[in-house]
């Protein structure tokens, strides 16, 4: 993982999601369990504060998890938008001044997700979008630390949605850039000079030279 990857610190998750995209979220994690006895105790082991700091990266995840005496390390990555889903999501959330507030206050605005998804952009993963590799060599994906950890990365996003937004491949402070780039282009400009019609100034120049002409006489 890149030293600029954000770390979640390690911590002991509450019962359920509280907010809509949380509870989201931890729907895909259930749909991509193989088993309800790997969801359970992969859950176990993430309310137990189980899991180590979470290094989250565009596009991908890194973290530990303490399972009895052994320890296994668990990497996981979730599809990054194209460029042109990236623009479309950078204008849906240019699309309404609040929204990026909403952001950084931590709320998820329900309108911006139902907005992206018109525009073809799909923020939320579905279960089968969510891919782990365990060195515990498990024959099933994801295995119980890997659902710990997609429990984590659950209460971590819900906290902070700049971290769905980094794993599907915007950095918070690129996507804060693009949305400021995007609002100022939306912006009236004043003309350029230099963008005059050629023919326009020539004949502003012949009519200034008579009137001088005139005022002399």
């Amino acid at each position: 993982m890149p030293t600029h990857a954000r770390i979640a610190p390690r911590t002991a998750g509450a019962a359920r999601a509280r907010s809509w995209w949380g509870k989201a979220w931890l729907r895909a994690v259930e749909e991509a369990a193989y088993g309800d006895d790997d969801l359970r105790k992969g859950r176990a082991l993430a309310r137990a504060g189980k899991v180590g700091g979470i290094a989250v990266e565009p596009g991908g995840f890194l973290a530990s998890v303490e399972d009895g005496d052994a320890v296994a390390t668990v990497t996981g990555s979730v599809p990054v938008l194209d460029g042109a889903a990236t623009e479309s999501l950078v204008e849906t959330v240019a699309a309404e001044s609040g929204r990026v507030a909403a952001l950084l206050a931590g709320d998820l605005p329900h309108g911006l997700v139902e907005h992206a998804e018109e525009v073809g952009v799909e923020l939320l993963p579905y279960g089968g979008e969510l891919a782990t590799r365990c060195t515990c060599e498990p024959w099933t994906d994801p295995c119980r630390h890997g659902i710990a950890v997609l429990q984590q990365i659950g209460w971590l996003l819900e906290a902070d949605p700049f971290v769905l937004v980094a794993l599907r491949g915007l950095e918070r402070d690129d996507l804060l850039a693009r949305v400021h780039a995007a609002s100022g282009a939306s912006a009236e400009a004043p003309p350029d000079p230099l963008d005059l019609d050629l023919d326009v100034a020539a004949e502003a120049v012949r009519v200034a030279a008579d009137l001088l002409t005139e005022a002399d006489q």
